[in-house]
């Protein structure tokens, strides 16, 4: 890494550890299936099987919540590009370089109000939006970094001492 290069790592925040989502899990489940089966002993047993699909549906989402929690964004400003890396433990990594004196970052606001922006870096027909988990606030934030990093096209300023900042 470059003496000058600015580095921003973006994860998203998840708010259980694996430990508190088992825990979790275990107390949702076993009181669920718990009531589920009194019941189905007092002659209600259709619900034991709809307890069931509920648990299961309750361990689906968690474990989808914590996949999600291992993708990385990685930005790297240097004097030269702008080097965007996406880790993703599901898909392929995804490695994106723009010459930075000819690319710009924009955010996007949607359509529809209730929607979140989209920050997006651009360049020469090329683009990648990044910090899709992030919250509005955070977005902003990191655009206004961006643009103080990268500045206007065909304007780079010069960048200060290497820093990393993690999001």
């Amino acid at each position: 890494m470059d003496s000058s290069t600015q580095c921003i790592r973006l994860c998203p925040r998840n708010a259980l550890t694996p430990r508190q989502a088992r825990s979790f899990l275990l107390f949702v489940g076993s009181s669920c299936l718990g009531l589920a089966t009194f019941l189905a002993l007092k002659g209600f047993w259709p619900v034991l099987p709809f307890a069931g699909l509920e648990v299961a549906a309750l361990w689906f989402a968690l474990t989808i919540n914590r996949r999600r929690e291992q993708q990385v964004q990685t930005i790297l400003v240097s004097d030269d590009e702008i080097r965007v890396r996406k880790h993703d433990p599901v898909h392929t990594d995804q490695v994106l370089v723009f010459p930075r004196y000819w690319s710009r970052v924009k955010l996007r606001r949607s359509a529809i109000a209730s929607h979140p922006s989209h920050l997006v870096i651009e360049s020469g027909g090329q683009s990648c939006e990044v910090g899709e988990f992030l919250t509005e606030v955070q977005r902003q934030d990191l655009a206004g970094r961006l643009h103080r990093l990268v500045g206007p096209m065909s304007e780079a300023p010069v960048l200060g001492p290497a820093t990393d900042v993690m999001i």
